[in-house]
């Protein structure tokens, strides 16, 4: 195994996701308490990431299940979850926990899924011509070691989520963050994509 591969692999895993810690943040708070949510939570993480793989290597060996007009769109799914949450937000507003979390138990498996592949649309567009030069061998190490990150990843995420400052605020104000985060995400993959003419 190429070492130099690897510390490519690990370094365009790193500068493609920053954003993820946020959102797996906030995802890991909104479930805090809930039993399963964490497992959930990482099933997503993974569902989602390994559909952006999928996507990637398939269009690094010139099969597109994907237009590159229509990654754009993938903003609809965060900024459809973050309308509802919002909704859900609202319409708690008035419930007597002062510190009162997201409603409904945590995210669900596929919430995070469809998340992380709508976020990680920016992702195929990195990943397709660097795996197409990378050949076969090195594109599964670059698939391994993606992988591997998208633990350190869900381990990074709940681990701000637990720290006392910060676990404080995402349970006093994660449902108010959950959906700012999720339209502000959504908003900046249309806006950015070229989506609607914006």
């Amino acid at each position: 195994m190429n070492l130099g591969i690897v510390g490519q692999a690990v370094g365009l895993f790193a500068v493609t996701n920053i954003d993820d810690i946020l959102v797996l943040s906030v995802f890991f708070a909104q479930g805090a308490g809930d039993h399963g949510s964490d497992r959930r939570i990482v099933i997503g993480q993974y569902l989602g990431f390994a559909a952006i793989l999928a996507v990637a290597v398939a269009a690094a060996f010139g099969a597109t299940f994907l237009p590159g007009p229509a990654i754009p769109y993938l903003g609809l799914l965060p900024l459809a979850l973050g309308l509802k949450a919002a909704w859900q937000a609202w319409k708690h507003r008035h419930d007597e926990d002062d510190e009162q979390g997201p409603t409904g138990g945590g995210p669900k498996a596929v919430e995070v899924a469809a998340v992380t592949f709508a976020n990680g649309g920016d992702n195929i567009g990195v990943y397709v011509p660097v795996f197409a030069t990378a050949g076969v061998g090195g594109m599964s190490v670059y698939v391994i070691v993606f992988l591997i990150l998208v633990a350190v990843w869900c381990f990074a995420g709940r681990f701000f989520a637990t720290r006392p400052v910060i676990a404080q605020v995402l349970s006093r104000r994660g449902h108010i963050l959950l959906p700012l985060v999720l339209i502000g995400i959504g908003l900046l993959i249309l806006i950015e994509g070229g989506a609607f003419g914006l």
